[in-house]
């Protein structure tokens, strides 16, 4: 059991990183209450799977800006004051959905204004969020670190949506805003606390210039494309989340709805709690492949019946495979990406995970508007084992990458040898 149990001991070692898991811990578990309560919203007061869907389209492009300018600000500014400052705008819109709901008649334009101000605020806090890691525990305590903010969130993830079903069938959605801006209180009181994380001293200054050549940084090597490419296919074919409202309607379990939030992050939670492996794992080009592959197929699964616990089964399998991919990916960043880049490629691949799941939201919904919402959930899954074949195919240095002998791997292990 040691060797593949989570490793606690980061959190042991270093207090930044406790007060980061801490405060992720209770602000997720809000933003998961809002992350089921505004699609909801959306659903009761249209009832309309476009309009749902539409939700998902209006975050890219904010977050898309953002998550560049982000990246690049990750690297010329302090990144805690980053992460706390964009907290504490989290906490002016988690207020603004309270006051609207709270309204006799409330506003679908300004739910749709403030899904964009989250996704603007996401992508502004994602890089430096994930640029810190690094600089805050020791290169041979990432696999673990990255585990544990993992599990952090994913607790949060599974509490979370099943007491928002809950609050939103017996109090209403404005119960649920509610206490996710309260525990946007606690985490930025809990922010202050951190050591400040300043810019290297050999940083770029922030510019244009530099984003671009963070991009061109990223498309020089095709094992970080193969990560972007394989999770932006997997996830917009293939995620279905804008369909669950409806989903539990077809099947006539919509006391159930917070299950199907709570079906996929319960099989992430069970990867991420049995992770010790991936200490010492270095295949990852290959484990995202397969991984994806699992998402696609059990994505399918799910969609061909109308047992409710199968369907959960199957979106609890898919969950657990996505969250292979996304510790492989995330090792793979954070063990071969000089800390000079740290900021811009986290905004890439704050784009690689977030737009392809926005997108989806779109493309299941106007599929399940134009036929059915089966075809829709089983096209897509079906889809996604289609291009994430043909992309592994066409990229060899993916598909083949190994930590042991990647060259930038082993340039970062040298450089933290000799920073020791």
């Amino acid at each position: 059991m040691p060797k593949i149990s989570i490793d606690f001991s980061p959190l042991k070692k270093n207090r930044d990183l406790r007060y980061l898991f801490i405060s992720g811990l209770i602000t997720q578990f809000g933003s998961a209450l809002t992350m089921v309560a505004l699609p909801f919203q959306i659903k009761i007061l249209t009832n309309s799977y476009i309009d749902v869907g539409l939700m998902g389209a209006i975050e890219i492009a904010p977050l898309i800006i953002f998550a560049l300018y982000g990246g690049v600000l990750a690297d010329t500014v302090d990144r805690k004051k980053m992460v706390w400052g964009c907290e504490a705008v989290a906490l002016f819109c988690s207020a603004t959905l309270f006051g609207n709901a709270m309204l006799h008649q409330p506003h679908l334009l300004l739910l749709y204004i403030v899904a964009a101000g989250f996704a603007a605020v996401q992508g502004l806090q994602g890089p430096s969020f994930a640029a810190i890691i690094p600089r805050l525990v020791s290169h041979e305590d990432l696999p673990a670190s990255t585990s544990l903010l993992s599990l952090r969130w994913q607790v949060s993830s599974i509490i979370g949506p099943a007491v928002a079903g809950v609050i939103i069938a017996t109090a209403g959605v404005k119960v649920a805003f509610l206490i996710d801006g309260i525990t946007y209180i606690f985490s930025v009181l809990l922010m202050l606390r951190i050591s400040p994380v300043p810019p290297s001293p050999d940083a770029t200054p922030g510019s244009i210039r530099a984003m671009f050549d963070g991009i061109h940084y990223a498309a020089s090597r095709k094992d970080l494309v193969g990560t972007y490419i394989i999770d932006l296919t997997a996830m917009f074919f293939a995620m279905p989340n804008a369909l669950f409202p409806f989903w539990a309607d077809q099947i006539h379990a919509r006391w159930a709805l917070g299950f199907f939030y709570l079906a996929g992050m319960a099989g992430s939670i069970l990867v991420t709690a049995t992770s010790g492996w991936m200490k010492h794992f270095t295949r990852h080009g290959r484990a995202i492949a397969l991984a994806a592959f699992g998402w696609g197929i059990f994505i399918s699964l799910a969609g061909c019946t109308n047992s409710l616990w199968l369907i959960l089964l199957f979106l609890g399998i898919a969950g657990a495979s996505d969250q292979v991919s996304a510790m492989c990916r995330a090792n793979l960043w954070n063990q071969t990406i000089d800390d000079e880049y740290r900021g811009r490629l986290a905004g890439l691949e704050l784009l690689s995970y977030s737009v392809g799941p926005l997108a989806g939201q779109l493309r299941a919904g106007t599929t399940a508007a134009m036929t059915t919402l089966r075809t829709s959930v089983i096209s897509g899954g079906l889809l996604c084992i289609g291009f994430v074949g043909f992309a592994v195919a066409k990229l060899p240095d993916f598909r083949n990458f190994d930590l042991k002998t990647n060259p930038y791997a082993i340039a970062q292990r040298n450089k933290s040898e000799r920073n020791t």
